[in-house]
């Protein structure tokens, strides 16, 4: 698995949204169409250009799984964002920083479209502005690395997490480690475009203690005229004697994110090493 890392932090005149998803989401598809479309109308409908176009590619294709996502915490008190490419879309990494900068500089945030000249960007943790000029790194791709192994971790879910059981979103404690590894595990082969299957090893691990509680978030959609529902889990998780290969799924999760709607920064997890 491949990726790459596009880190953005600036301060705003007044304080961002408790969730930035939504908003960066929306943002961004604008600029990025700005930096990517080649059609005269500027339409998607029946365009000659979609099989190639990345904005169609991250926001219109349907029945797809979106090779990206943003990544951020809740209720900030500035904007620090991150923004995940994976696997082929990782090569379009330059159109992303492009669209990106477009954002921020012209297309602006929020219903103000306030827009921003200051602000830091790094590109797998390395600065992306050199003598004040925007510079990406030679080498802007890097291959997720097996982790050093812990037997006993906390999962912290620090955006909503959107998963299904029984076709139904989970919105109590009636979330099992089964449930997690399989939800980043089946995503992980969606998006190197392998068929789906279940994860080929014994799921172990005893969960010693739960603190969850469903977190309601919306959005507006303004291209549907509708409220969508965002909410999702949010809380920690603590697991004794994990398997391995069950540790290397949940640290790969901190990359791809886990459950629904992860593009909009949902599915947020964290592992750390327990005693």
């Amino acid at each position: 698995m491949t990726y790459s890392k596009i880190t953005i932090l600036f301060k705003s005149s007044s304080k961002p949204p408790y969730f930035i998803g939504s908003q960066l989401r929306g943002a961004f598809g604008y600029a990025l169409k700005k930096v990517t479309c080649i059609n005269p109308s500027f339409t998607c409908d029946g365009c000659f250009a979609t099989s190639s176009c990345l904005y169609h590619e991250f926001y219109e294709a349907k029945n797809e799984t979106h090779k990206f996502r943003f990544d951020f915490i809740l209720g900030q008190e500035f904007y620090e964002f991150n923004f995940y490419l994976f696997n082929d879309a990782c090569m379009k990494l330059p159109y992303v920083v492009s669209a990106l900068h477009m954002m921020l500089t012209q297309v602006g945030l929020g219903k103000d479209k306030i827009t921003y000249k200051e602000f830091d960007m790094f590109i797998n943790d390395e600065n992306a502005f050199v003598n004040s000029q925007l510079k990406i790194p030679s080498n802007f791709i890097k291959e997720f690395e097996t982790p050093k192994y812990f037997s006993n971790v906390k999962i912290k879910f620090v955006t909503p997490l959107r998963i299904k059981k029984e076709n139904r979103f989970v919105r109590d404690d009636n979330l099992e480690l089964n449930d997690i590894v399989n939800s980043i595990y089946q995503r992980q082969l969606q998006i190197l475009g392998k068929p789906q299957k279940k994860f080929p090893y014994e799921i172990k691990g005893e969960i010693v203690h739960k603190q969850l509680q469903y977190k309601e978030l919306t959005r507006q959609s303004n291209r549907q005229k509708t409220t969508m529902n965002l909410g999702g889990m949010i809380g920690e998780m603590e697991i004794k004697n994990i398997d391995e290969k069950s540790y290397h799924v949940l640290k790969l999760g901190e990359i791809l994110a886990c459950g629904k709607s992860t593009v909009f920064g949902l599915g947020k997890i964290e592992i750390e090493e327990m005693k």
